[in-house]
């Protein structure tokens, strides 16, 4: 009887490069300009990323390319989203029993709390100059900074996974 061994090493593969972005500019907004300097077709999925955190479900917008001749994948993904949670007040006053809404900042990455947007790129070749790439995204007046994430020093990847 032969013996198959799986090798896990291979599964935790990482094939896709990610630049973080910061800006204050909506994601529909932060799309079109990438559109115009990256000359890609970032389009609004309805796919959005869903992740389960201790808040609840938190869904985070998404807006996403595919480059056929090179196979390659593009992902505009936010950040940070906020939660509204209803919270009882319980205390003894005048206006007792009322329900507060609190908002709540979710993030997508929580060790990148100041970043607004990741650009995803997956199965990028040795083609895909990424420096070239974090250069056109800085020329963008609305954008502040942009910067290539090493993504081993990342710990919660799996949320990169969708």
């Amino acid at each position: 009887m032969a013996i198959h061994k799986l090798n896990f090493g291979e599964f935790d593969e990482i094939d896709y490069d990610l630049i973080a972005i910061h800006t204050t500019l909506e994601d529909y907004r932060l799309a079109y300009f990438i559109n115009q300097k990256l000359h890609v077709n970032l389009n609004k999925s309805i796919k959005e990323i869903q992740i389960t955190d201790k808040e609840g479900e938190v869904h985070f917008s998404r807006f996403h390319y595919y480059e056929k001749k090179k196979d390659i994948s593009w992902d505009l993904i936010q950040n940070i989203n906020e939660v509204i949670q209803k919270k009882k007040e319980d205390n003894q006053s005048l206006f007792t029993n009322f329900d507060i809404e609190v908002a709540k900042k979710v993030y997508m990455i929580p060790e990148f709390k100041k970043v607004n947007y990741f650009l995803k790129i997956e199965n990028s070749e040795d083609d895909t100059n990424l420096l070239k790439i974090q250069s056109e995204l800085n020329s963008i007046d609305q954008i502040a900074a942009s910067y290539i994430v090493e993504i081993n020093k990342i710990k919660s990847k799996n949320n990169l996974i969708f």
